[in-house]
């Protein structure tokens, strides 16, 4: 291995050095999310990037199975490499690989199948781009098995350490989508369906670059074909980990999805409008996201060393680097939101909603970075069913306030926004009495008293 295990040394700085290629590399994917947005909104219009838009939370209800999953395994993996057992790490990594491919090609069947009914009546698309939607998605929907395998690639990769590498294969797949929907889009007008198959070829790309770089840097994870074994036991103790994570992201998917209902009842100018707003948002969400992925690995191979102290330390220490670098993107987002907007191609009336909503979010997402990064303490600690708990209640939150505001002359449409505040400052209270109360610590004394190896049976 060539990677510095995070259990020894100062905790800010494995922190900062693990989540800087993390930030760096979801930036990347933000710059080509916001370029399949500019390309279409421009050379496509208004109802092409409505549909592009529309799709985006219930595409990410199919990602959460493989963030989830990827997620739980890289925990495993993480714990073992933190106590050095080395056969352990190459056991789970091959079942992982293999149980995330195969949940690669059924999502990708089923997405393609239930397209239609989904956006019809779960979203509630309107019928002027929702066969647009439709034929954006199930392109979209073929290339879930890359994603799938560039995740649980990716989440080895981090696992033990290697948080630099997915910043390369991002690169690769940012390069590959920005040059396609110029092609397709620009170039060819393929409208939606250009857009999609730029973002299947960039994921492909990604996928690939990625098992070529994990198989070549480290010979422990060069698998032959009869390492890849169905493990049930092993595929289990993932599922343990991984489904309380992909719940999380599911309920938020869900959450989201009915909030998109919502949206386009106000319609075609309000959609295009958060679709916009929505990209612009991620960028802000960057840090804090990053930060609770850092710390998942960092609490999982300290735990794996049976050195509790320094996770506390290093959860101190996230803390403050989040809510600093969350301030500095919302000052930004504020001064800059109207020269952002222009780039999109918006109708004034799109833009106007726009400017509202990026302003809104700009101080409500502030909070977010204040108990995101606790939920990488949780999953990293093995409870990574609180996170689930949290996002039911804050989305619960948001989505009641939305339909209970929307069509009052006090916010009206501003709810779509503003419903941040009510959920998620509950999640703010519910995430820190969680992680003051110590239950996230449960079972470590125990564990601590049977060793590394106690650790990894729990």
């Amino acid at each position: 291995m060539n990677t510095i295990p995070m259990t020894t040394g100062a905790p800010w700085k494995h922190i900062v050095r693990f989540a800087l290629p993390v930030l760096l590399g979801s930036l990347l994917q933000q710059l080509y999310n916001t370029a399949d947005a500019i390309v279409v909104g421009n050379f496509s219009g208004e109802a092409s990037l409505s549909a592009v838009g529309t799709t985006g939370s219930f595409t990410f209800l199919f990602l959460a199975i493989a963030m989830g999953f990827s997620a739980g395994n890289g925990v495993i993996v993480a714990q073992h490499y933190g106590a050095k057992d080395m056969a352990k790490v190459r056991e789970n990594a091959s079942t992982g690989i293999l149980f995330l491919m195969a949940l690669g090609v059924v999502f990708a069947a089923l997405g393609f199948a239930v397209a239609r009914p989904a956006f019809s009546h779960l979203v509630g698309v309107p019928e002027g781009y929702l066969d647009l939607t439709v034929q954006y998605f199930r392109i979209y929907a073929l290339g879930l098995i890359f994603q799938y395998g560039y995740n649980i690639f990716s989440s080895i990769l981090r696992a033990v350490g290697d948080s630099a590498a997915t910043l390369y294969f991002l690169l690769i797949a940012s390069v590959l989508n920005i040059l396609l929907d110029l092609l397709f889009v620009a170039a060819f007008h393929w409208g939606v369906a250009g857009a999609a198959v730029a973002t299947v070829i960039a994921q492909a790309g990604s996928f690939a670059a990625a098992y070529v770089y994990m198989r070549r840097r480290y010979p422990i994870f060069r698998f032959a074909l009869s390492d890849y074994r169905w493990n049930p036991p092993l595929i289990r103790r993932t599922v343990a980990i991984g489904f309380p994570i992909s719940l999380h992201l599911m309920i938020v998917s869900v959450g989201l999805t009915l909030i998109q209902r919502a949206v386009n009842g106000f319609g075609q100018a309000m959609t295009a409008s958060f679709t916009v707003g929505n990209r612009i948002e991620q960028y802000l969400n960057l840090p804090f996201n990053a930060f609770q992925t850092t710390l998942a690995t960092y609490t999982g191979q300290n735990i794996g060393a049976g050195k509790m102290d320094r996770v506390k330390l290093g959860t101190r220490q996230t803390m403050a680097m989040s809510l600093a670098s969350t301030l500095v993107i919302s000052g930004a987002i504020w001064l800059l939101a109207q020269n952002i907007i222009r780039l999109f191609g918006l109708s004034d009336q799109a833009a106007a909603y726009c400017l509202s909503h990026l302003r809104t979010v700009a101080m409500v997402n502030v909070i977010l970075s204040l108990y995101v990064p606790l939920f990488g303490v949780f999953q990293g600690a093995g409870h990574s069913g609180f996170p689930a708990i949290v996002a039911a209640l804050s989305l619960s939150a948001r989505v009641v306030t939305t339909y209970l505001f929307k069509d009052s002359p006090f916010l009206g449409y501003r709810i779509i926004w503003w419903n941040g505040l009510f959920g998620f400052g509950l999640g703010l209270v519910a995430s820190w009495t969680f992680y003051l109360s110590g239950l996230w610590q449960r079972g470590m004394g125990e564990r601590d008293s049977r060793g590394a190896e106690g650790h990894l049976q729990n």
